[in-house]
Formats: C-alpha cells, structure tokens, sequence
C-alpha cells in the first residue's frame, strides 16, 4: 500500500493540493512506499503566513516558558526514539542502532535549547556616562526557514529549530523529499509537547518549494544543510533577497595516520567513520592518508575487515551498513567506482557485485576501497557520498598536512598518533573546521557549534551551540537617562562621555 504524504500547516496535517508529487522509497527492497506532495507556491505562502502570525505572541512569551515547552519535546523524543528510529530506517536505509544514534544526537540539541533563558542573557554597563546606563539584549529574528538533506531525517532539522524556537522565532522546515516522515513525526510531537499552532510548520517539495522560499518577503533567516554548489546557490540567492542565510556544504574528510598510531584502533576507526550509513554522512572519512610504513599496516588490517563488513536492511539487527538511499544515489556511487578504475587507483576491495537474498531489487553497494590513490584523481577531489574509502600514502607528515590544506572542502579532519607534538601542530595548522585527534568524527556537541571552512561553508554561523543562537537572534543596544528635573537644553555636538 502506497501512502500519501502532506505537509504540516498551523497546527495539523494537510494533503498536498499542487498534484505534483515525488516517490518515497524503501531502499532495502527498492519498492515504492509513499507519494509525497510537493508544495504549490500558495502552499509555502499559507505555511510562511502561519508562521508569521504565530511570531508576535510566540516571542513575547517568557523564555522560561519556552524552555519548558523544549523540555516537554525532549521528554516526547525521547520515549519515541525506536519510533523515529524505525522512520529513519524505513526511508534511509541506515540500520536501526545508527538511526537512534541519530535521534540521540537530535535530542542533545534540544537539551542545550532548555537552556535558552541563560543563553539569551544580554550585558549591561552602569553609568556609560554620568546617570546614562546601557545594556544589550538578544530578540528573535522573526520566521526562520530549514532546508534539510536526506541522510539525517531527524538530527540535522533538530540542529536548527530547537534552538531557533527556543529564541522565540517561528519556523518552516522543508526536509528532503527523500525522506518526508521524520519531519512530520516531530512536528506532532512538538504540538503534543504544546508548541503553539504555527510556530513550527512542514512543507514537502523539491526545487520548486526551495526557491519559493528563498524569495518569500517574510522569511528572515534560512538554514541549510547540503552539497556545494546548492550551498552556494542558497546563500547568495538568500542573501539577494537580504535574508540571513547559514549554509553548510560538502566535505570530502581526511584521516592522516602516523606510523606510531594503533593501527588497530586506526582500522576501528576507519571501518566506522568510512563505512557507517553506507558513508552518507557529512563527516564520514572517505580519504585515509596513511604515513609512511603506516600504508602497508593500515591496508593489511583494513582489507579484510572490509571485505567482511555485514550488510542488510534497516532491520537485520546484525548488520553494520545498509543500502544507499536511492537508485539514483546508487548509480552515481557506482559510477564513481568505475571511474576510480579507470584513473588508475588499485580497487583492493570491490563491493558493486554485492546481492543480497531477498533484497534484490535494494540499493546495496558493497564496501569500496581503494589504494594508490592520487590527489589529481576525481575520486580524491569530489565528494562521493557513499561506502567508499580512498586511501592515499605519503612520505612525510608535512607533505600530509599540505593535502588536507590544499583540499577545496574544509569540513572536517582527524589524525591518529601516540604523537602529542604531532597531533596538536594538526589541530593548529589544518585549515578545517572540526578536528579530531585519535576520534575520526569529531562532531561537536549541541553546546559547540558545528560547521566548516571553505567551500563547506557559505555564511558566517555554524550551527546549533552559541553560534546558532547568535544566528536565530539579533543584538539590541539600549542607552538610558531618566529625567532629573533640570533640563540642559539641545545639544548639536556628537554625544562622548562625561
């Protein structure tokens, strides 16, 4: 049976009324499960009016009790998390344990938006002059947008509108067509958890919806997370029409390994931050830059495990990857196997004749990897998106550092090494935006903020931690006198302290 999937709009579900329409799959078995309505232009106007006639009263209610609203939705979260977990599966692929993972994850974001009647204290100066005080405070932006990737359902929507309603905005989310549930799901949670009806809105669509709220004169600030070129594309069309835009792009994340690193921790490491989510991850490492005498270790520890990895649906409690998210998806990661091939990398492990017993119709890839591979090669220099793992092999740390630096993506990086000396210049010198030393995906807590450098970033916020409240807000300066009863009469000079 064949579901049809709506949008969320002041409070309550809705049918889409465009007649246009995309298909949800289940990636393990290839079939069809759901049409999800793609929003008309007069579809994002009601969502967006929603929104904007919730702002008034929604930011002008007390942070604390926004707080406890947040709090309410955690509690929801996280008695639902094998529910959202079993969305994630189901339209993702990703198995079950690294689908909760990922509410877990969703739900430290909404932790640190509890916290919002601290984190929205302003400063204030007595006596900025004499009898003249000044202080600042933080305000809401106004309605603010969500633009959010396929491969986390759940936690990256969650790493923009806690913490953006938390600050008092309203807010339209409009997830991948690739996955439309999870995005619902949370919004019935956030109205059981007694959100306001407007405050937080759904629509489903493709480009056509990204770009009607790209140009929509009532939204103030748009968050994005996705490719490159649609990264760019959302900031400067965001900022043409004078809207605050943060938008997060590609990463194509290295793994420097030293000579005198574990090479079995190394291996661990790699198998996971690789392999996990069938490398659909903006922080999976797909270049291991192995040192040294550390290539040879490194690959003979490393083939076999990958040869071995246990791979099946969402639900097989046993496997460690599951399929790619879509045929398309499947096919461009394929095509970039072949290409590998014919650059000339050595193809040590190849995973495209992977099929599964009962499964035939899914989007499974075995695990890829590849030795020898050169930074002149595509392979090295695109993002790929999926389970495949380049491994290239250099003399001399310095010359490592220079391949990290030189890379157009600035995401994130992480070095292994018993090497204190080696491990800090890394984390001074590589010009990338989140570093892990001997942890090879270093995704920041919700109190940090995540984001990269580069062309992995467009905007000057990360997201979530203090840089997204400072994103989802605007500073506001008072300066103070109250009457004394003796009127000095007009001034005309530039007012300095006195």
């Amino acid at each position: 049976m064949v579901m049809e999937i709506g949008h969320f709009i002041d409070g309550r579900k809705l049918a889409g009324k465009s007649g246009r329409a995309g298909e949800v799959y289940n990636p393990a078995s290839g079939e069809i499960t759901a049409r999800v309505s793609f929003a008309s232009g007069a579809e994002v106007d009601a969502a967006v009016q929603s929104a904007k006639r919730a702002f008034p009263e929604w930011s002008r209610t007390p942070p604390l009790r926004r707080a406890r609203v947040m709090f309410a939705f955690k509690d929801l979260l996280e008695k639902n998390r094998d529910r959202l977990a079993a969305v994630i599966g189901a339209e993702h692929g990703k198995v079950l344990a690294d689908a909760a993972g990922e509410v877990t994850r969703g739900i430290e974001v909404v932790e640190f938006a509890c916290g919002i009647p601290h984190l929205l204290k302003g400063e204030f100066t007595e006596n900025v002059s004499t009898n003249v005080d000044s202080y600042s405070i933080r305000q809401a932006v106004g309605v603010c947008a969500g633009i959010t990737p396929f491969n986390f359902p759940a936690m990256v929507p969650m790493w923009m509108f806690p913490v953006a309603i938390a600050c008092g905005n309203s807010f339209v989310l409009k997830p991948s067509e690739k996955v439309p549930s999870a995005a619902l799901l949370l919004a019935e949670l956030l109205r059981e958890a007694g959100l306001p009806e407007g405050v937080f809105n759904v629509v489903n669509g493709d480009r056509e919806v990204v770009d009607a709220i790209l140009a929509h004169p009532d939204i103030d600030a748009i968050s994005f997370v996705g490719s490159t070129p649609i990264a760019e594309y959302i900031y400067h069309t965001g900022t043409a029409h004078n809207k605050r835009v943060q938008a997060l792009a590609g990463a194509k994340n290295h793994m420097l390994v030293m000579p005198d690193a574990d090479m079995d921790q190394a291996t661990d490491a790699l198998m996971g931050a690789a392999y996990g989510s069938a490398g659909e991850r903006c922080m999976a490492i797909s270049v291991a830059v192995a040192i040294g005498k550390a290539g040879d270790a490194l690959m003979g520890k490393l083939a076999p495990r990958v040869r071995n990895l246990k791979i099946g649906p969402a639900t097989d409690p046993e496997a460690e990857m599951g399929p790619l998210v879509t045929k398309q998806a499947y096919d461009k990661v394929r095509g970039y196997v072949d290409l590998g091939l014919e650059e000339g990398a050595d193809l040590v492990v190849d995973g495209r004749g992977l099929k599964l017993q009962g499964y035939e119709g899914g989007f499974f890839l075995g695990g890829c990897l590849f030795d020898h591979v050169r930074p002149e090669m595509r392979i090295y220099r695109e993002e790929i998106f999926g389970p495949v793992l380049s491994v290239v092999r250099t003399d001399t740390y310095e010359e490592a550092l220079n391949l990290t630096n030189d890379h157009e993506f600035g995401n994130g990086a992480a070095i292994f090494t018993r090497d204190g000396d080696a491990a800090r210049e890394f984390a001074s010198r590589a010009k990338i935006g989140m570093i892990g030393v001997n942890v090879p995906i270093p995704v920041p807590m919700a109190f940090h903020s995540f984001g990269g450098w580069k062309r992995s970033l467009f905007g000057d916020h990360n997201v979530h931690g203090p840089d997204g409240v400072h994103f989802y807000t605007r500073t506001k300066t008072i300066t103070s006198r109250w009457p004394t009863g003796i009127r000095a009469g007009a001034e005309f000079v530039m007012p300095t302290m006195r």
